[in-house]
């Protein structure tokens, strides 16, 4: 008896034929996640979605997942303005990037059920590099990027570029080390003993 309360993973059919912009080989998304845009949206190879996520990439949006990438549950990606996560990248539960963002100083309106001319909008591409993990309850903000090799630990608030390879934490974020890379020699052992797997895939 399957279990009622465990809607499971689209499948490969499901996925191929949804109107993705593109989708790789072994790409699992839960069936309880939301994602709106899909002619904008590229997935590559062995990436996990999970539960309750939700994915906007409406209008002239654009996100693009690269291969071996977790998105933990109730994650929330807004990519009107465009999302980038390269590969071997992770987002742990519920971290919320932004492309765009509303001004809160009060000069101007706010919330999407105002004409632009009324708001002072803040706005541009998220780029998360390869080999970053960002902790559970993490904020991205608008026209940002996180440098490849970098962590972000958890309920941190990044509102600027990070450097690669560092360890960063708090509200706002700061440097609070280095980030190992012994993680490139085992993700080339990964790749040659699994490499049978994956069809030639990078």
């Amino acid at each position: 008896m399957s279990n009622p309360f465990d809607p499971g993973y689209f499948t490969e059919a499901e996925l191929q034929n949804a109107g993705f912009k593109s989708i790789g080989e072994n790409v699992k998304i839960y069936k309880n996640s939301t994602i709106v845009g899909l002619a904008n949206i590229s997935i590559g190879n062995n990436v996990i979605i999970d539960s309750f996520c939700t994915i906007i990439a409406i209008g002239k949006g654009e996100l693009k997942i690269g291969s071996f990438v977790h998105i933990g549950g109730y994650c929330f990606l807004g990519a009107r303005d465009g999302i980038f996560i390269n590969d071997f990248s992770g987002l742990s539960q519920g971290v919320k990037i932004y492309s765009r963002s509303d001004d809160y100083s009060g000069k101007y309106l706010t919330n999407p059920t105002i004409p632009d001319k009324y708001k002072g909008v803040s706005r541009g591409a998220v780029r998360i590099e390869s080999y970053v993990i960002i902790g559970a309850e993490s904020v991205v903000l608008p026209n940002v990027t996180i440098g490849k090799g970098s962590s972000v630990g958890a309920l941190s608030l990044v509102s600027r570029n990070l450097p690669e390879w560092g360890m960063f934490f708090g509200h706002p974020v700061r440097r609070i080390g280095s980030r190992s890379k012994n993680l490139l020699e085992l993700q080339r052992e990964f790749m040659k003993e699994y490499s049978h797997k994956f069809n030639g895939v990078k």
